[in-house]
């Protein structure tokens, strides 16, 4: 067999030009990875919960906070624009633009407002403390807290540009979302390197959910019909279908997480009830602020106490606005307000998130008026231990 011979100068050659393109790689790659950390270095909270379950409150406790740029539910533009899908199929639309917000990336409304936008064009804009203060408006200060009334009034005409500005100087980035029904949905984003994702699920009572969302038929329509998959026609729940999704995707959320959960979520999964915070506001609060590494300054918790003891449950018109009220009152006003034909029915479609959330089933119109008996039960501790299985991620 005939040998072929290389000369060593041509080796020389082939060996350092393969030398020069492994490190040019390898640079590639450190610089990817180095812009990959400078992202990180935000935090990423996902508010996750659903409608009427006192989500728009947890917001606020965040939206407040000097270190947070919050925005409520930017995931209504999706629905409104595709209203005649189905929740499912549009979980993907509304993940990627989740993905851009946390980044930063406000472009991705161009899908759904193409016009020249200003603040004022996005929704609940005046809800975020951060689009009421500089750099997004020079009305107010950071430390400030401020109201939605006068936020409207002030900031509603700066351009909308201002609000991936104002993004970018923030440490913590929260958003509130109800449109997510499964966690596993957000698994590309709680492995993005690019996102360093926390998750607090907030969840309440159904039957309490049941009583506030009565005070909302008409404005909870459309996304009723979107749950319920009717190609775009508006649905009233009077049947407890739509309530019946909300139950089953909040047990298969806190089931995800809990139960032989992949090894990407240890550390980012907090379940927080509703009827816990507002019976212990400050410590509650306190342990949220700890998973989203915030601290609770002098002047946040002044507000909580006041905003968490007014007087009574609030009025009908306030149902979608942050207001100063007894907030346990609010939380127990259901057994009050609601015939126990529709608490039985509620337990019947919710009764696997009635129990596996922790709160106790009433037998009777009896136990379910006598507020001496309390239906929230204790926090199971330790339900989990990430220690106590083997990933298989």
């Amino acid at each position: 067999m005939a040998r072929i011979r290389i000369p060593s100068t041509i080796v020389i050659v082939f060996v350092t030009v393969q030398t020069g393109f492994l490190l040019f790689m390898y640079a590639r790659y450190s610089s990817f990875m180095l812009q990959s950390e400078e992202k990180s270095s935000q935090v990423h909270i996902l508010i996750l919960s659903s409608w009427r379950s006192g989500s728009s409150f947890v917001g606020q406790l965040f939206s407040q906070h000097p270190s947070v740029f919050y925005l409520m539910e930017p995931a209504w533009h999706v629905w409104v624009t595709m209203y005649q899908n189905s929740a499912k199929v549009l979980h993907m639309a509304v993940r990627d633009l989740v993905r851009s917000v946390f980044l930063c990336d406000m472009s991705v409304f161009d899908a759904y407002m193409p016009w020249k936008r200003n603040l004022s064009d996005l929704f609940q804009w005046a809800a975020s403390r951060a689009l009421c203060s500089a750099p997004a408006c020079d009305s107010f200060q950071r430390t400030d807290i401020t109201s939605e009334l006068a936020c409207k009034t002030l900031c509603g005409r700066y351009p909308f540009s201002k609000v991936e500005e104002a993004c970018k100087t923030y440490s913590h980035v929260v958003i509130k979302e109800v449109r997510f029904f499964d966690l596993k949905v957000l698994y590309p984003l709680l492995t993005d390197p690019s996102l360093n994702l926390k998750i607090i699920h907030l969840v309440r009572d159904p039957r309490a959910v049941v009583k506030s969302r009565e005070q909302s038929v008409k404005a909870l329509a459309r996304d009723n019909g979107i749950v319920l998959s009717t190609n775009g026609t508006k649905v009233e729940d009077s049947k407890y279908q739509v309530m019946q999704e909300v139950c089953r995707s909040h047990v298969q959320i806190y089931e995800t997480a809990t139960l032989k959960p992949p090894n990407f979520l240890k550390d980012r999964y907090l379940m927080v009830r509703f009827e816990d915070l507002v019976r212990d506001p400050l410590s509650e609060i306190s342990e949220m602020y700890k998973f989203a590494d915030l601290s609770l300054t002098p002047r946040l918790k002044s507000w909580i106490y006041n905003i968490t003891h007014g007087q009574g449950p609030g009025k009908k018109k306030e149902a979608f606005k942050i207001t100063s009220r007894d907030a346990v009152s609010v939380s127990q006003a259901w057994r009050n307000v609601l015939s126990f034909q529709k608490v039985k029915k509620v337990q019947e479609v919710c009764k696997g998130a009635i129990n596996i959330l922790g709160y106790q089933l009433v037998d009777s119109e009896k136990e379910q008026r006598d507020l001496t008996l309390d239906l929230v039960l204790p926090r199971r501790q330790n339900q989990f231990s990430w220690s106590s299985f083997n990933p298989k991620y």
